[in-house]
């Protein structure tokens, strides 16, 4: 593998909203060692088995949409700039863009579903509230979805392309997303235990949705490199033989050179997958703890890369970053933390995310 590319992208603004609330108030619940999560029927009030849900104002399909009021409050504290034009272009980025509307138009025969079903009708409604030129870029990619906005965004400021870039991604949790991850077994009665040596696996799911704005700027916090590999093994596994969690550990190690780090992990509660990526990371970084948020937060599906994003920098700021929530002894490798961890000890954080198929993303952020 070559050496990664070494970029400078300054953080200029990043929130998020869970199921806690904003970025503050999300990483002081997980430090607390608070669990958001709450045995919800599957199908809302369809009923169905009761699974770990975390969402915030409602779960059913409404219109309009029940995420409209809380992406108001957090598209207020993005900076005041003209998003959407050439120079500021913006990355909206999620994994299911409302599909639940559409479920919801099958299940009432409600046309009002029909207006923001899709990536491009959602989208446009977006623009339409924030005022949000033209120059909108839509990505999907499952759970490396915010990941993948992050790298496109970068890749626009090195170029001299974009002056700055605003990375916007949501994802929210409805009857049709959760059932689905239900038929697939692995959202179950369960609470998530990421990283735990236990006999199943369970993943949960959570409401996310964040935004990160990037430029050239130098700010305290700084994006160093951006990884992204795909095994193209499996619909949904990955590659037994962990090719991708071991190009991303490498990587990591490549970039961190030598400084000491701390390691987000995607961390959802399955075991092989969990397995695959906590042995890989205690192998090439056996002095840089492993830790998850999944286990309190949810999975945040295609927007996990910015909510944890928002996360890991106000633990940055307040000098303390959550350990695995949900999580007890024994661990599947070593290097798993359970207790917090005092970030003034380390000089970066790899956050990295994986996806259906063996699709793997990571992003080196640096501080002083």
């Amino acid at each position: 593998m070559t050496a990664p590319e070494r970029i400078r992208i300054g953080i200029e603004a990043c929130d998020c909203s869970t199921a806690f609330g904003d970025a503050r108030q999300s990483c002081e619940g997980l430090l607390q060692g608070e669990i958001a999560l709450k045995p919800m029927p599957v199908l809302g009030k369809e009923g169905g088995d009761l699974v770990p849900l975390a969402y915030s104002n409602g779960y059913d399909e409404t219109v309009p949409p029940r995420w409209s009021g809380l992406l108001d409050e957090l598209v207020s504290k993005i900076p005041s700039q003209k998003w959407g034009t050439a120079k500021c272009p913006v990355f909206v980025t999620s994994s299911n863009f409302d599909v639940g509307s559409l479920y919801a138009y099958r299940q009432t025969g409600d046309e009002r579903f029909l207006t923001i079903g899709t990536p491009a009708k959602s989208v446009e409604y977006l623009k339409n509230r924030y005022g949000w030129g033209e120059n909108v870029v839509a990505l999907s990619h499952a759970c490396v979805t915010a990941n993948l906005g992050i790298e496109l965004a970068s890749r626009y400021l090195q170029q001299g392309i974009a002056e700055k870039a605003l990375v916007f991604s949501y994802d929210y949790i409805s009857p049709f997303v959760a059932g689905g991850f239900h038929s697939l077994k692995i959202l179950n009665e369960q609470f998530p235990a990421p990283y735990q040596d236990r006999e199943t696996g369970s993943i949960a799911l959570g409401d996310g949705s964040g935004f990160v704005v990037l430029s050239k700027a130098e700010t305290p916090a700084r994006i160093e490199s951006n990884f992204l590999y795909n095994e193209m093994y499996h619909f949904t596994a990955n590659d037994p033989e962990g090719s991708g969690f071991k190009a991303l550990a490498h990587w990591a190690k490549e970039v961190a050179d030598g400084r000491k780090i701390w390691v987000k992990g995607h961390g959802t509660g399955t075991l092989e997958a969990g397995r695959l990526e906590a042995e890989s990371f205690c192998e090439a970084l056996p002095e840089s703890p492993l830790v998850g948020w999944k286990g309190s937060l949810g999975h945040t599906l295609g927007s996990c890369g910015v909510v944890e994003l928002a996360i890991a920098l106000e633990a940055i700021r307040q000098g303390e970053a959550p350990g695995t929530v949900g999580t007890l002894a024994p661990t599947l490798a070593n290097n798993v933390a359970i207790d917090n961890l005092q970030t003034s000890d380390f000089a970066g954080v790899v956050l990295f995310s994986n996806a259906f198929g063996g699709a793997h993303a990571g992003c080196f952020v640096s501080y002083e």
